[in-house]
């Protein structure tokens, strides 16, 4: 288990290292084809140092890397830009953003695919504007005038994450709620009335899958808490789990970690309703049936 930045630096040195011996080349004759000390690629490729996205530029270049969807993954793996040197729109928010949080939402943007098991709230991609205020009041505290700033950056974030569902392709999500989050009253009745037909409109999306993992399942896999696996398209090698804590988020990347996360992922759906099920159980609770 680790932190996001030393995940990132990881698996863009794994991913590097792969490109670099697939393009027949020693990590001498790629520092020569650059213009580097041999000692920089071997740091790169160990993750023991970070990379600029220009030098990532520059290797996937010497490598013969054409293709644009890896090499924006890569490149936004590495820092703060894209191919075109463009700022992603989240660097705005950086002073009310923990890197961690910053680490999380350029994987969602870089993402093919998003699982989720939530145990407590809904889903960020799937929340209603009131309902990201209620969570996020809860969440940061305080009720002052610079709080009240920060709690207003903060559900601009969230809203804006929301545009991976939009986008072409979109972020493909699949979702399985644990009953409580459609009970539990977060921003009084009439926010959770909106957000149960929001969930019911998002239900409906070809690129979402939600279910709900009703209390009559009883005790199951995922009582432990939340977590999340992203899979890329371009690489399974980049797939990730993010397990989200009060004050931080942890990254499992090790095979045998995401095959764990997966198969539990896939008992939970096997248990939950089935989406069409789920959405007549959302309706029913939102008629208070």
């Amino acid at each position: 288990m680790q932190h996001g930045p030393a995940v990132r630096r990881r698996k863009l040195g794994a991913e590097l290292r792969t490109l670099r011996t697939g393009a027949g080349l020693t990590s001498g004759e790629a520092a020569r084809l650059v213009g580097w000390h041999q000692s920089k690629v071997s740091r790169i490729e160990t993750g023991a140092s970070g990379v600029k996205p220009a030098d990532v530029r520059l290797l996937l270049d010497a490598y013969g890397v054409a293709d644009p969807q890896l090499r924006e993954l890569l490149v936004v793996l590495a820092g703060s830009d894209d191919g075109a040197g463009r700022h992603h729109w989240w660097h705005a928010y950086r002073g009310v953003l923990p890197p961690t949080y910053r680490d999380f939402i350029s994987l969602e943007s870089q993402a093919s695919a998003m699982r989720t098991l939530e145990t407590s709230v809904v889903p960020g991609l799937l929340q209603t504007p009131e309902y990201a205020r209620a969570v996020t009041r809860a969440a940061v505290g305080g009720l002052d005038e610079e709080s009240d700033e920060r709690l207003d950056a903060l559900v601009e974030v969230r809203l804006a994450r929301q545009d991976v569902l939009r986008s072409q392709p979109p972020l493909v999500l699949s979702a399985v709620l644990d009953e409580a989050v459609l009970h539990r009253e977060i921003g009084g009745p009439d926010v959770m009335a909106r957000q149960l037909e929001r969930l019911m409109e998002a239900a409906r999306y070809p690129q979402v899958r939600l279910q709900v993992l009703p209390f009559a399942a009883g005790a199951h896999i995922g009582i432990t808490g939340p977590f999340v696996i992203f899979s890329f398209s371009s690489t399974s090698d980049l797939d990730v789990v993010v397990l989200d804590h009060l004050t931080s988020s942890l990254y499992l990347e090790r095979k045998e970690d995401l095959q764990a996360y997966t198969e539990a992922f896939n008992t939970l759906q096997f248990h939950a309703l089935s989406p069409e099920d789920s959405l007549d159980y959302i309706a029913g609770i939102g008629d208070g049936a």
